[in-house]
């Protein structure tokens, strides 16, 4: 076990008409829903199989005796996505006062390689940063949280990611492999040909490629 680094995961819970709404159309909303719920069990997995002090699942509607073997769970605090993470890392840090890594659920390709990746970075640089293709992050590490750092960056834009480097900009900061985020079909698509034995992808091809509907 990684004794230096807890990691979390900010997820909604898998309801239709509450996640992936970008999918719909053409997926109807269970099928987005359903999409989200196998893309955040491929995020629990990944983490579940990289070597931490502890894995955290923060949830915007946590209900009792929900947590998953080996996660555990808080409630997400906040308004806004930079509330929402600001808090997570906060409240995270509270409990354990070690370094953090943050992921969403948006990325069913993350695996324990890229996690492992992101941890040992972290021992020797302020903060790890893994750049979206939409603009974002799809990854944030800090060695000492700080709300200051993320209040008020503007999420889900294309210059999220740049303004948030900006706010790390005095820090030492490692990068990781950009990737994509399952925002629309066409993420989707290009997520599950790039990670085919996902659940994800497997849940993808059971619905037929909403993109063809």
């Amino acid at each position: 076990m990684d004794n230096r680094t807890q990691i979390v995961v900010l997820a909604k819970r898998p309801r239709p008409g509450h996640v992936k709404t970008r999918l719909t159309p053409p997926y109807t909303p269970e099928e987005a829903a359903e999409l989200a719920a196998e893309a955040l069990r491929d995020t629990l997995a990944a983490v579940a199989a990289t070597p931490a002090a502890a894995r955290i699942l923060a949830i915007d509607d946590p209900e009792p005796d929900s947590a998953p073997a080996g996660f555990e769970v808080i409630a997400q605090r906040g308004e806004g996505l930079d509330e929402r993470l600001a808090w997570a890392f906060a409240d995270v840090y509270a409990r354990r006062p070690i370094p953090a890594l943050l992921v969403g659920m948006d990325t069913p390709q993350l695996t324990p390689a890229l996690l492992t990746r992101a941890a040992a970075a972290l021992r020797t640089h302020d903060a790890v940063f893994g750049p979206a293709a939409d603009g974002g992050f799809w990854l944030l590490g800090l060695r000492r949280p700080d709300p200051t750092r993320l209040l008020g960056v503007p999420m889900s834009t294309p210059g999220t990611g740049a303004a948030q480097l900006r706010r790390l900009s005095d820090l030492s900061v490692a990068t990781m492999p950009l990737l994509t985020d399952v925002d629309d079909a066409a993420d989707a698509a290009k997520v599950a040909e790039s990670a085919p034995h996902t659940r994800f992808a497997a849940a993808l091809a059971r619905l037929g490629a909403g993109a063809a509907r």
